[in-house]
C-alpha cells in the first residue's frame, strides 16, 4: 500500500484525529475541505473538493456528510443526499477515470447504523439485512455508491458509525449541555438501543481497517456493548452528578423534530463483529469507561 492518503472531511470531528493517526503511521496526508484549508495536525496540504487529484494515492477516506441532527425538510434531505451520495459518486468517478496503476488501493467510506432501521431487540452484525425508512434508504444508497469502486479493483470498507462520544463532537456536546443544565431525560420509553462509540476507538478502528488489508465491506463502527436510551441517560446523568429529569414523550419529538425525532426513537442493537474478529481491541468497551474518560 502506498503511504499516501486523501481525507475528505479532514477538518471534522472524526477526520482531524484520524489525520494525526495516519501521519504518525507514516502516511503523507492531504486534507480535503470546502475552503481548501484547515489547521489539523498531520495534514501536509489542503485542497478543495473540485481540485482533488487521486492519481497515485494509496488510500482515500471519505467522511463527508452534512449534520443530520436537525428537522428533515425536503431541502435538507437534498443536502443530506448530495453531501453523502453525491460526494461519494464524485470520488468513485475520479477513481474510475484513473489508469489501473494510478488508482488507490482502498476507499474507506463513512456510513451509519441507520441502515438497519428500527430493529427492536434484534442483535445486529454486519451480515444483518438492511432496514426500512428514510435513513436506511439514504445509507443504502451511500454504501452502494462507494461499492462501485470495487469494479475498479479498489478495496472498499464502509464504516457504519453510531453515536460518537468525544469532546468537540456535536452529539456529545449537546448531550453534555442538556444534562449539566439538569434537564436531561430519556427519549420516549427509553427502551430503544443506542449504539455508541468513543471517538478515540472510532479513529483507531478506521486506521485498523486501513492497515488490515483483509478487511472489506461493511464494518460496524460501534462499541461492543450498546445501551438502551434509558440506561445511557441514567449513566450520563450520574457521570455529571445530575438527576435524570422528565422523559421527552415520543409524540413531542416527532412534532418538534419531524423525521429526525422519529429516528431518535428508533433503535439498533449493533455489535462490531468484523472489527473484533480481525483482532481490533477497544479501549472503551463499556459506556462507563467512556464517560469516565470524557467527564
Amino acid at each position: 500500500m502506498k503511504k499516501t492518503a486523501v481525507v475528505y472531511g479532514a477538518s471534522g470531528f472524526v477526520g482531524s484525529g484520524l489525520c494525526k493517526l495516519l501521519s504518525e503511521e507514516g502516511f503523507d496526508v492531504t486534507g480535503v475541505s470546502r475552503k481548501g484549508e484547515g489547521d489539523v495536525s498531520g495534514v501536509s496540504r489542503w485542497v478543495k473538493p473540485r481540485d482533488v487529484d487521486l492519481s497515485g494515492c494509496g488510500v482515500v477516506v471519505n467522511l463527508a456528510g452534512s449534520p443530520i441532527d436537525q428537522r428533515w425538510t425536503d431541502e435538507k434531505k437534498k443536502e443530506f443526499h448530495e453531501s453523502r451520495v453525491g460526494v461519494t459518486d464524485d470520488i468513485v468517478e475520479k477513481i474510475t477515470d484513473l489508469s489501473e496503476g494510478e488508482r488507490p488501493s482502498l476507499l474507506l467510506n463513512a456510513s451509519a447504523v441507520g441502515i438497519y432501521g428500527d430493529r427492536g431487540n434484534e442483535l445486529l452484525d454486519e451480515n444483518s439485512s438492511r432496514g426500512a425508512g428514510y435513513l436506511a434508504d439514504l445509507c443504502y444508497a451511500w454504501e452502494k455508491a462507494a461499492e462501485r469502486a470495487e469494479a475498479q479493483g479498489v478495496r472498499v470498507v464502509v464504516m457504519r458509525i453510531g453515536v460518537v462520544l468525544g469532546e468537540g463532537g456535536q452529539a456529545f456536546e449537546k448531550l453534555m449541555k442538556v444534562f449539566k443544565a439538569g434537564v436531561g431525560g430519556r427519549l420516549g420509553d427509553g427502551m430503544q438501543w443506542m449504539p455508541w462509540v468513543h471517538v478515540e476507538d472510532l479513529r483507531r478502528a478506521m486506521l485498523h481497517c486501513i492497515l488490515e488489508e483483509k478487511i472489506h465491506g461493511a464494518v460496524n463502527g460501534t462499541a461492543p456493548e450498546p445501551e438502551r436510551n434509558k440506561d445511557l441517560t441514567r449513566k450520563l446523568a450520574k457521570a455529571v452528578n445530575r438527576w435524570v429529569f422528565f422523559p421527552v414523550p415520543g409524540f413531542v419529538l416527532k412534532i418538534v423534530l419531524g423525521g429526525f425525532g422519529g429516528a431518535l426513537l428508533a433503535g439498533q442493537r449493533t455489535v462490531p463483529k468484523r472489527l473484533e474478529q480481525s483482532g481490533f481491541k477497544f479501549h472503551f468497551r463499556i459506556l462507563e469507561e467512556a464517560l469516565d474518560d470524557l467527564t
